[in-house]
C-alpha cells in the first residue's frame, strides 16, 4: 500500500512538473488577458438596467415574440443538439465537471488557480438569489414547446448561461493565457465559447427560459469574469509569478 501511494505521488508530482513547464511567463499571460477584460466592460450596467426591466414587467411581448420564433425551427436533430448544449449545465454534471478541474488545478500545484476557479463557480450563488428576488415565471402554456426536464426554480436569470459564461470562462482564460501549446489553447478556449454561446439559444428554443433570462445571464457572467479576471491578475502580480508557478 505504501509503494502504491509513493508510486501516485511520484506520478503526480512528473504531471505538475510538466503541466508548469507547459505554461507561459507572467508576462505573456497578462498580454493575453486583455481580450477578455475589454469585452466585459460594460457588462454589469447592462446587467443591471435589464433586471430592473424584467423585475417590473415579468411578462414581455417581445420574450414571447423571440420564443415563438426560435422555436419555429422543429428538427429531431436540432432538438437532440441543443439538449446537448445544455447537458453540461445541469446536475450531476454540472458539478462534477467543475470539480474535476478544479482538483485537477490543486494537484497540479496551480494552488491559486484552483482557489480562482471556486469563486468563479461562486457565480451560480447570483443566479440563486437573483431568482428569489425576481420570481419570473418559466415559459409555460399552449404556445411554447417545453422539453421536459427537471427544473425547479424561478427563470430569471439563466442559471445555465451564467455557469458556463462564468466559470468555463475563467478556465478558459487561463488556459488560453497561460498553456504554451498553441493547438490546445485555440481548441479548448473555441470549444467552451461556442458552447457558452450556444447554451443561451438552447435554453429559449427549449422552452425553459425567456430571452431575456440568457442576454440578462451573459451580461452578468461578463462582468463577473471582469471582477475575477482583474483581482486574479493582481494576486498574480502581488505574488510575483512570472514563471507561471505559485510563489
Amino acid at each position: 500500500m505504501a509503494d502504491l501511494i509513493e508510486h501516485a505521488a511520484e506520478v503526480t508530482d512528473e504531471a505538475a512538473r510538466r503541466a508548469h513547464r507547459a505554461v507561459v511567463p507572467g508576462r505573456v499571460q497578462r498580454r493575453r488577458s486583455r481580450f477578455f477584460l475589454l469585452a466585459s466592460a460594460m457588462a454589469l450596467v447592462g446587467y443591471l438596467s435589464l433586471m430592473v426591466v424584467v423585475r417590473a414587467n415579468k411578462s414581455l411581448q417581445a420574450d414571447v415574440a423571440a420564443t415563438m420564433r426560435i422555436q419555429r425551427a422543429q428538427h429531431p436533430m436540432l432538438v437532440r443538439a441543443m439538449s446537448a448544449v445544455s447537458w453540461f449545465g445541469f446536475r450531476p454534471q454540472s458539478l462534477i465537471l467543475p470539480a474535476t478541474a478544479i482538483v485537477g488545478a490543486w494537484l497540479l500545484r496551480f494552488r491559486t488557480e484552483a482557489l480562482f476557479l471556486i469563486a468563479a463557480w461562486g457565480a451560480s450563488f447570483l443566479s440563486f438569489t437573483t431568482k428569489l428576488f425576481v420570481q419570473r415565471p418559466r415559459p409555460d402554456g399552449e404556445m411554447f414547446r417545453v422539453v421536459e426536464a427537471n427544473i425547479r426554480d424561478s427563470s430569471f436569470p439563466s442559471g445555465h448561461t451564467l455557469h458556463y459564461v462564468a466559470f468555463w470562462g475563467f478556465f478558459s482564460y487561463l488556459i488560453f493565457t497561460k498553456v504554451r501549446n498553441g493547438v490546445v489553447r485555440w481548441v479548448t478556449a473555441g470549444f467552451i465559447a461556442t458552447m457558452a454561446a450556444l447554451v443561451g439559444p438552447s435554453r429559449v428554443y427549449l422552452g425553459h427560459h425567456w430571452l431575456t433570462d440568457v442576454l440578462a445571464s451573459y451580461l452578468l457572467g461578463l462582468a463577473y469574469l471582469l471582477g475575477l479576471v482583474t483581482v486574479y491578475r493582481w494576486v498574480r502580480s502581488w505574488l510575483h509569478a512570472d514563471n507561471g508557478q505559485d510563489g
